[in-house]
């Protein structure tokens, strides 16, 4: 299927309609080069059909059916309350197919071709695409993703699903075991075990074992309300229909199982051995800070390209490598990339907490007004900084809002910020926002709300 018709020719052609490959498109044709896309599933990608848009829509749906349960502090008192899966299913489903279809507007009124199918390397120059038709290109950008990663004996099928088939499901289960200790494994258990399942978390390791500890320690404590039980050191050896036999010997009932062990570089079917593209040995594509490939017409962004697997990062190396390819002095150069987890309490975080110099203030949520308000005192704002100077160098928000807030902190790093002009920038009030003045307030000795000790 072709948006428009397909010319045999064009100055970039792109592989993998996702957020990183649509924007990197967009940004081209912007910028006067003639664009096609191939997308071998749905414009969008992965991001917005079966990941990131899916799981925050239905974890916002999660979140309020458990408020409404659970607002007896603030007064109200809900019986009767109960869900419809069905329609919360279609509802998620809506939002992708309203996101899609926005692509599409976009990338017509673009004048960007559209072809719905697989797209393989000939050579440097020119790709097969799957009804048979040849495209040559000027430069190409590689935009595939990632796939979920399967665990041995444990393959995706029927009673095994990965992150997308969990998003998708018309039921809760009764019984829910997750394999992984990531970020996807806490968001599929906060998601469920609000909506009344009993989920069972298998960690091979600790509970995102990367991240703070102060940090993990709060949403540990919130799964264990929300009646998650957390297994670690152990991994799923057999299973049958209805249980799964662990590694230390016992067994757990299940009758709905996801793994979410991790992702690998999407790059099946490509033909890179036709090009001079070349791979590391987990099977990312190697780039440069212009995000070319050792092919000098190729570039590759995203996932397929390594960590950090985010989409936003992917988008902003899909503006940076379409301006690469027509011919501008663009790099992918930026400082820091943000990280949000949607667990409960949410994580955020954004640069670098260890090195030399480098020093930490820290403000509760149980001092911030706004939290005490809302029944939402569980979490923290951090910022690192350099001892001489003020430099921040990094930022940790755990709590309410915390997706929202780390714009500002990754904007402070990237600009050159120090903790002195986070301090001085008037904050409203009554807002979240305020923890990141009052901790950089704190630094300099001069916390209001917390008492952080006489100056010395």
């Amino acid at each position: 299927m072709v948006m428009g018709s397909l010319p045999e020719q064009v100055d970039l052609a792109v592989i993998g309609g996702g957020v990183g490959g649509y924007v990197a498109a967009i940004r081209a044709a912007q910028l006067g080069l003639s664009v096609a896309i191939a997308e071998k599933e749905k414009m969008g990608g992965h991001c917005l059909n079966y990941a990131c848009i899916p799981s925050k829509t239905l974890l916002n749906i999660s979140e309020i059916f458990y408020e409404i349960q659970h607002s007896q502090q603030f007064g109200i008192t809900a019986t009767g309350v109960s869900l419809d899966a069905k329609k919360m299913l279609q509802w998620r489903m809506d939002v992708s197919r309203k996101l899609e279809a926005g692509v599409e507007f976009l990338c017509k009124q673009n004048q960007i071709d559209v072809f719905k199918g697989t797209a393989t390397f000939l050579d440097s120059k020119s790709l097969q695409l799957s009804d048979g038709v040849t495209l040559e290109f000027k430069k190409a950008i590689i935009a595939t993703g990632s796939e979920p990663t399967a665990v041995k004996g444990f393959e995706f099928s029927d009673g095994i699903l990965d992150y997308k088939r969990a998003l998708m499901l018309d039921h809760i289960p009764k019984n829910m075991a997750i394999v992984g200790a990531g970020y996807v494994s806490v968001e599929t258990a906060t998601l469920y075990a609000r909506l009344g399942a009993k989920v069972t978390v298998l960690a091979r390791s600790d509970l995102l074992r990367n991240f703070d500890r102060d940090a993990v320690a709060l949403v540990k404590k919130r799964l264990g309300e929300l009646g998650v039980e957390i297994l670690t050191g152990v991994t799923p050896v057999s299973k049958t229909s209805t249980t799964i036999k662990l590694s230390d010997g016992k067994t757990l009932y299940s009758d709905a199982t996801v793994v979410a062990t991790g992702l690998s570089p999407y790059t099946e079917g490509l033909g890179l051995e036709n090009t001079a593209v070349e791979r590391d040995e987990k099977g990312f594509i190697k780039v440069d800070n212009k995000l070319q490939t050792k092919d000098p017409n190729i570039l590759a962004i995203g996932d397929v390209i390594g960590e950090p697997l985010l989409a936003h990062k992917a988008m902003r190396q899909g503006v940076v490598a379409a301006e690469v390819a027509a011919g501008q002095n663009s790099a992918y150069d930026n400082l820091v990339v943000p990280a949000v987890i949607f667990s409960d309490p949410e994580i955020a975080i954004v640069g670098k907490f260890e090195g030399e110099g480098i020093k930490v203030t820290k403000f509760p949520y149980t001092a911030l007004g706004r939290a005490i308000a809302l029944d939402s005192t569980s979490g923290f704002v951090k910022i690192a900084f350099d001892e001489v100077g003020g430099l921040v160098k990094g930022v940790e928000i755990v709590g309410r809002d915390a997706n929202v807030m780390i714009a500002e902190a990754a904007l402070a790093i990237e600009m050159g910020a120090t903790i002195e002009d986070i301090a001085d920038t008037i904050h409203p009030h009554p807002t979240f926002s305020e923890g990141l003045m009052e901790a950089a307030e704190g630094a300099l000795g001069r916390g209001i709300h917390f008492f952080y000790g006489k100056k010395q």
